[in-house]
């Protein structure tokens, strides 16, 4: 059960920190340059180990990501907003999955089209004692290059090889234990 918990925790912070900002916010991130992107997620105080994903994307997907997660950011999410910086953006949400309250503040530097940075600063409640408390993820992003030839726009290719496709959302929802979804 507590594997369970940590996998779902795992994917849920995945999700909340890959789901762009939708429609509540003034403002959207910038498309990013089509091709694959590396992604490096950190957290602080956290059971989860660094984690590498890559994604394969195209102007198309990541102008579909943010209407393709809406529906789902609306189910666990009762706050997205994102606004333009002097030096990027700047993102606050207010979000629950897997018996995880978490409100994070996010600020995003970068081109988007050779690398960006995410600094996220979240508060935790609910959950295991682990996962409880402040923490702070860093997503470190760069483009690598095309996409390879086994790859279509949308396809994450996770630790340990596992491939998911963002126009799969509701399977990946699916993965979240029932009753784990919350609105807050």
């Amino acid at each position: 059960m507590m594997i369970r918990r940590i996998l779902s925790f795992g994917l849920a912070s995945c999700l909340l920190t890959l789901l762009p900002a939708g429609p509540a916010g003034a403002d959207e991130l910038p498309i990013r340059k089509p091709g694959l992107w590396e992604m490096k997620m950190q957290r602080s105080n956290s059971p989860m180990p660094e984690m590498t994903m890559q994604q394969c994307t195209d102007e198309t997907t990541d102008k579909e990501m943010s209407t393709a997660a809406t529906p789902l950011a609306k189910e666990i999410c009762s706050k997205r907003d994102i606004q333009k910086t002097a030096t990027g953006y700047v993102s606050d949400s207010v979000c629950g999955v897997a018996g995880v309250s978490i409100t994070s503040h996010s600020e995003i530097t970068g081109d988007f089209n050779s690398a960006y940075t995410m600094m996220s600063t979240s508060h935790s409640e609910g959950g295991t004692a682990a996962m409880k408390g402040d923490h702070v993820t860093t997503v470190e992003a760069k483009w690598l290059g095309a996409c390879k030839p086994d790859q279509k726009p949308g396809d994450f290719v996770m630790p340990g090889g596992m491939k998911m496709n963002i126009h799969d959302m509701d399977k990946l929802k699916s993965l979240i234990p029932k009753g784990m979804l919350k609105q807050n």
